[in-house]
């Protein structure tokens, strides 16, 4: 039931900006609990995350994610999915603590009338358990600056898991530049993957050896091989220098989005 309600189908799926390319023409079907994108520095591999969670449009060829297509059920995919690791958009406040961190995002989530109260060290445990596993969690009081690398990438699929999404996008997971951070943070992923909710990585290398140690084995994309045409590629830079910051608004229905004016590869900012 949850490959099928996490299916994802693009064809021929293309972005272009002003100096060029940033993916594509790519066509590739994932269907698997965990998923990992596998594309060069410069590959677009961001922006394409960010379309696949409905978070920016492309300007050519077919998407479907969970049998929505894009961009006209932009808000329905973009409730059903949430995003983390994405440099610029999901990043910590530093000098906040844990507890802080999670309000302000279960304030952003809850009814406008629900009082969300600070969470304590029990409630923090609670909330992050899940995905820290065996790893220690913070205290509520601790700052973010105080955490470790392996802990605020945690927190951060945390936070993103608090909507309960049935995909989760997580982007470049070579920042985090310690093997024994990557090896804990692969393995919380192969197990969230195991639930409700479908993982979908994106990686410049493929972690091989960690994978067969923690005995997982994530399906893979290439985007070198599920490119139908070759071509230079943009820096991905390319396309957010026109990102507009509000969402695009819906005429008729939640289903249904206006066409987007000019430049399509706006990055819409309504939920993370």
């Amino acid at each position: 039931m949850q490959i099928q309600a996490t299916q994802i189908h693009a064809t021929n799926l293309a972005l272009s900006a002003g100096r060029g390319p940033v993916y594509g023409p790519l066509t590739f079907h994932i269907e698997h609990p965990l998923s990992v994108l596998r594309g060069d520095p410069g590959s677009g591999r961001t922006s394409l995350l960010l379309t696949l969670a409905g978070r920016m449009k492309h300007d050519a060829g077919s998407l479907t994610v969970g049998g929505h297509k894009l961009p006209r059920s932009l808000r329905t995919v973009q409730k059903l999915s949430a995003i983390a690791g994405f440099t610029g958009i999901d990043e910590l406040e530093e000098s906040v603590t844990v507890a802080a961190t999670l309000r302000e995002r279960l304030a952003w989530i809850s009814p406008w009338w629900a009082i969300v109260r600070t969470p304590n060290d029990a409630e923090v445990a609670r909330l992050c358990a899940n995905v820290f596993g065996e790893e220690p969690i913070p205290p509520a009081t601790t700052v973010i600056w105080d955490l470790s690398e392996t802990q605020k990438f945690l927190l951060r699929i945390t936070v993103a898991l608090l909507n309960k999404p049935r995909l989760l996008f997580v982007d470049d997971i070579e920042q985090l530049r310690s093997t024994e951070s990557r090896a804990v943070v692969w393995g919380r992923l192969a197990h969230i993957s195991g639930g409700r909710t479908a993982v979908v990585v994106s990686a410049s290398s493929l972690d091989e050896q960690l994978w067969a140690e923690l005995d997982m084995a994530p399906h893979i994309i290439d985007l070198s091989t599920a490119e139908d045409a070759a071509g230079p590629v943009a820096d991905e830079d390319a396309a957010e220098e026109d990102t507009a910051e509000e969402p695009v608004a819906a005429e008729e229905t939640d289903e249904e989005v206006a066409e987007p004016a000019e430049p399509r590869h706006e990055l819409i900012m309504e939920s993370l």
